[in-house]
């Protein structure tokens, strides 16, 4: 049976993650593709238990070295009895955020070194990684905007403007830094013209 292919799903907060994922996921479903949905931090008993605790604003102060750790704690979890499993059984992964997600936030937000998460990657995952990312992208503001309306902020949701722009110009560098993986889908447009370039780049994916 032929290895299942690996998507990610980035970008910031407020861009429209959890909408343009039940869209993609419908989308593959209509090609007759087998996809498993899943999501970091999280995905298994334990990685969600980790996830609840890089959420909680509420927790004692997380400092930034035990942050990346649990990060990677969790994708480890995940890789080994999700990920794995499904890509060997000719299972599709769409996957809501991955490792860009953490050149992203702890990188690029909390400023550590990429030398560092380029390590922890390296152990955790081997040579996995997507064989395509549709990276969301969105002004800050807009993105902040539409986080603020769902209600309660978590712990990263909680943080200041500039961390959140350091973000994005961390997720954008990724981009320039591997453009055959990493698509930039900007999300500050009418939702059907979304779609439609998602459906653009997934069809010549799928070619």
């Amino acid at each position: 049976m032929p290895r299942g292919k690996f998507i990610t799903l980035e970008g910031g907060e407020g861009v429209g993650k959890t909408t343009n994922l039940v869209f993609i996921e419908n989308y593959l479903k209509l090609h007759g593709i087998p996809v498993v949905v899943t999501r970091e931090p999280g995905g298994t008993v334990l990685a969600e238990k980790i996830r609840h605790l890089l959420l909680d604003k509420e927790s004692e102060d997380i400092s930034e070295n035990a942050e990346l750790l649990m990060v990677f704690a969790a994708r480890a979890q995940h890789i080994k009895h999700v990920i794995e499993p499904a890509l060997a059984s000719g299972n599709w992964i769409l996957c809501d955020r991955f490792t860009d997600a953490t050149y992203a936030y702890q990188g690029g937000g909390r400023n550590m070194k990429n030398s560092t998460i380029a390590w922890l990657e390296n152990l955790v995952q081997g040579s996995l990684k997507p064989d395509l990312t549709l990276l969301l992208d969105a002004p800050v503001e807009i993105g902040m905007e539409r986080a603020r309306s769902r209600g309660n902020l978590d712990r990263f949701e909680s943080e200041k403007i500039h961390f959140f722009e350091q973000v994005r110009r961390a997720y954008l560098l990724q981009a320039e830094l591997h453009p055959s993986r990493i698509k930039v889908i900007k999300t500050n447009q009418p939702l059907i013209d979304v779609e439609n370039e998602l459906i653009n780049v997934i069809g010549n994916f799928l070619r």
